[in-house]
């Protein structure tokens, strides 16, 4: 047993192996309060909810409050393993901040009311809407942290009973391109890689994807992989000099905006060089040569000068991806928020067709997801795709999911592709959609252009309804703001990156009249009075089990089949792979090992889109590409960005994550130990520049764009020369010490960002703008409140360490050695 700081020391003791074992188990626990494990009266099985990752865990209540939480050991996922956000986060539960009643707005002014009125307010302008305008007025947007069974109903109600395209999901801002990626090659989502493919590869590729804060757990796997016998070689895709780059064999830094010609350069000399499987290639793919053709206006030499990166580097990647005999790659937010998305993360899809290194052990490709349910979200219909992976073109997958729910199917809205985001503000703001459901999640810090969206969701004619835990800046905004029940409070499912579905049971009451989301839905479309074609309920079920079990009918036949689950499967030991069903009971580690594709034109979820201008592949077209049963390989030609740097704005702005905080921070900001990690705002420059300017740690700087500006201290970290990076999660409001309003410009990222977005994945370009900084006045000797632990470590060696201290110590118990046994 070791007792470590876990804020210190975020990935914990290293526990080595060798390729082709068992993940050694690492069980870590923190309870609060003096709290022992003789105290607590019960253990409540869920799994993490502040990032993709999924890993196993249970919840310890004592006196009916939770006090702590513990990895299961027995969990393929994580093996018993927490991150910092897992062992400190929950503690955002009893916030005295949570929203415990129904508010609606009179004379300007957010007070309280009962449900029946909150209810009443938000069912009747939906019904007065739907009479004077059609459902087209009505627009949903939701979360990638709700349970599967509150997406399955959610969809159910705007696509089956309100019959709008207008859903969404805030996936748009972080998975939207991994869906499209891999429609794009294998005609259908569904990641091809599992998480165990780390214990067998010998290269992993991680493209955009800072692993060691996104997915702590899953770094930790990595890391016992690299101190352990024959460790992988380790490539790096990252502006920064990130935890990962710091333990990559190859580390390639190219200039924002310019992946799909690295990626293509890549390709050029793996094609090159012959590193690629013929027999493969002829066998279980179609477009091939388009690509070789393309590939050869794509020489390394050409890249290098494109993206700023040394030849040799790039030579030294390709022989890595090309000799390697089984390669991992991973895919995150540096090739999603950037421009290009979609072709940029095709071509790594295309790295794996080209080797032949998919379905095998160690080969496999992870299109990461950015939120702990994103992939429900999708798979639900909740991001405005069809339930199950349903093609919104094909009308025979229309007549069955209007079978399934027993309607018509011309009230299921298949006219066009469903509406992005993106375009709904556009309707909102032209005054089309006057009605707005957020649920789950705060556009008013995460949206790019934060001013125009801000006036967007402040119109008197749009009528704003939010469903929340705390009363967030866009709450702030709202008409009615309805009090839910988060993560610990309610039961349900999700499932992670790589398929694995988890089952969270309910562990403690939730404070005041806050309700389950499934609740409030449910309440929703009974108040609306929606009916299927027989008269009955549309919504025909009250409890999650009973949702769960609608939702695998809705499943059955489709790619994500889950009809082989059930919640008692799902007690008491592992998380389970889709597909799971009557031919794989147990579930389904890895997608194509056959060689054979969802991608045959009547069964495929998509037909696919062009990359460069985003229009949806007509049947023929895509039939023309012979797909049956075959992936497809998709060319991508590299395009300059559409913003560049200039002499008035001559940084790049890109923008991320850290750590210690999830998203907006309504949860980690009031988690003490995570919000003490990382209180406040910070913009990061390289050594470069900085001496450059005669700026040095610490200095208040004014960042700006043509779109606003910000105020933030200096770090100067490893970032590239050219770049500077700003954290997305802090909000016009100081959630950390009770929402006082931020002096000045604000603090948000998204500020700055541009409203724009991929043409394939409708996802935000929120990585690579123009920007430029001015001193405001200088630091005296304190550095800038950034984690040195981080991609944001220090260049100067007088920066303090980012410690938790005692109360960030967590217990670390390896029961697989000996004498370790619980």
């Amino acid at each position: 047993m070791v007792s470590t700081d876990r804020i210190g020391n975020p990935w914990g003791s290293r526990t080595p192996y060798a390729s082709g074992e068992v993940w050694p188990t690492r069980v870590d626990s923190f309870l609060t309060d003096g709290v022992t494990e003789a105290d607590v009266d019960r253990w409540v099985q869920s799994a993490t909810i502040l990032h993709s990752n999924g890993d196993g865990l249970d919840i310890a209540v004592k006196d009916g409050r939770m006090v702590g939480v513990r990895g299961r050991a027995v969990d393929r996922v994580n093996r018993g393993r927490l991150g910092a956000k897992d062992l400190f986060g929950w503690q955002a539960n009893h916030s005295t901040e949570r929203l415990t009643t129904p508010l609606i707005r009179r004379r300007g002014k957010l007070v309280e009311t009962d449900w029946d009125t909150a209810m009443e307010a938000v069912a009747g302008r939906t019904k007065q809407l739907l009479d004077e305008r059609g459902p087209s007025s009505v627009g949903f947007y939701t979360t990638g942290q709700l349970f599967l069974e509150e997406y399955y109903t959610l969809a159910l109600i705007g696509h089956g009973g309100i019959g709008t395209n207008h859903m969404d999901g805030n996936t748009r801002l972080c998975t939207a391109t991994a869906a499209a990626a891999l429609k794009q090659s294998f005609a259908c989502d569904g990641q091809p890689g599992s998480y165990t493919d780390i214990d067998h590869a010998d290269v992993i590729a991680l493209y955009g994807h800072n692993m060691a804060e996104t997915q702590t757990v899953l770094w930790m796997r990595i890391l016992d992989r690299l101190a352990g016998p024959n460790p992988p070689s380790v490539i790096c895709v990252d502006p920064r000099q990130t935890p990962v780059a710091r333990a990559s064999t190859v580390h390639l830094a190219p200039r924002p905006g310019t992946n799909v010609m690295l990626m293509n350069a890549l390709l050029h000399e793996v094609v090159r060089n012959g590193w690629i499987d013929r027999d493969y290639l002829a066998a279980h793919v179609a477009g091939f040569d388009e690509l070789q053709n393309q590939l050869e206006h794509y020489p390394v030499e050409r890249a290098a000068e494109v993206c700023d990166v040394p030849v040799a580097d790039l030579r030294a990647a390709a022989r890595l991806l090309g000799s390697a005999e089984r390669l991992l790659s991973t895919v995150l937010q540096g090739f999603y928020q950037s421009h290009q998305a979609t072709s940029a993360a095709v071509q790594v899809n295309n790295i794996h067709l080209v080797r032949g290194m998919l379905g095998k052990p160690g080969c496999g490709v992870l299109q990461m997801n950015g939120q702990p349910t994103a992939q429900n979200t999708r798979e639900c219909g909740a991001d405005g795709d069809l339930p199950a992976f349903r093609n919104w073109a094909n009308d025979s997958h229309i007549e069955d999911l209007a079978r399934v729910w027993n309607i018509d199917p011309m009230r299921i809205p298949h006219y066009t592709a469903p509406t992005h985001l993106m375009q709904m503000m556009r309707y909102a703001e032209d005054g089309s959609i006057r009605f707005l459901y957020v649920s789950g999640t705060n556009p008013a810090v995460s949206l790019p252009e934060l001013d125009r969206i801000r006036k967007i969701l402040a119109q008197k004619r749009l009528f704003l309804v939010v469903q929340d835990i705390f009363l967030s800046e866009t709450a702030q905004l709202a008409d009615v703001v309805l009090p839910a029940a988060t993560w610990g409070e309610k039961t349900g499912t999700f499932t992670n990156v790589d398929r694995t579905v988890h089952l969270s049971e309910k562990a403690v009451e939730p404070p005041g009249q806050a309700r389950p989301d499934l609740d409030i839905f449910v309440d929703y479309a009974h108040r609306l009075g929606l009916k299927d074609k027989d008269g009955a309920p549309l919504v025909k079920w009250s409890s999650p089990e009973e949702a769960f079990e609608g939702w695998k009918r809705c499943t059955a036949g489709r790619p994500c089949d889950y009809t082989g689950i059930t919640y008692d499967k799902l007690r008491g030991g592992s998380g389970i792979q889709w597909p799971c069903n009557d031919d794989h009971p147990e579930g389904t580690e890895r997608l194509y090992a056959d060689g054979r594709f969802w991608s045959s034109p009547d069964y495929c979820e998509s037909y696919g889109k062009d990359m460069v201008t985003g229009a949806p592949l007509e049947p023929t077209e895509y039939q023309a590409m012979n797909p049956y049963g075959k992936a497809v390989i998709k060319a991508g030609e590299y395009l300059p960005p559409h913003e560049a740097v200039t002499d008035e704005y001559p940084y790049f702005l890109t923008t991320g994550r850290t750590l210690y905080h999830f998203h907006t921070r309504t949860k980690t900001g009031r988690a003490p130990q995570l919000q003490k990690a990382a209180p406040e705002v910070w913009v990061e420059m390289s050594e470069t520049d900085a001496v450059w300017h005669g700026w040095t740690e610490g200095d208040l700087l004014r960042i700006s764009t043509p779109r606003g500006r910000v105020e933030a201290r200096l770090r100067v970290s490893g970032i590239r020369p050219g770049v500077v990076f700003l954290p997305f999660h802090y909000g016009y409001w100081d959630t950390g010490s009770g929402h006082k309003p931020h002096g000045g410009h604000g603090r948000a990222a998204n500020e700055l960002t541009l409203t724009d977005w991929d043409p394939a994945s409708k996802q935000p370009l929120f990585k690579g703008g123009a920007a430029r900084l001015e001193r405001i006045r200088t630091g005296d000797g304190a550095s800038s409140p950034a984690p040195t632990t981080t991609a944001s470590k220090p260049v100067a060696a007088r920066v303090p360490d980012t410690v938790g201290g005692p109360d960030a110590t967590a217990v670390e118990e390896f029961p697989d050695r000996l004498g370790g046994a619980r």
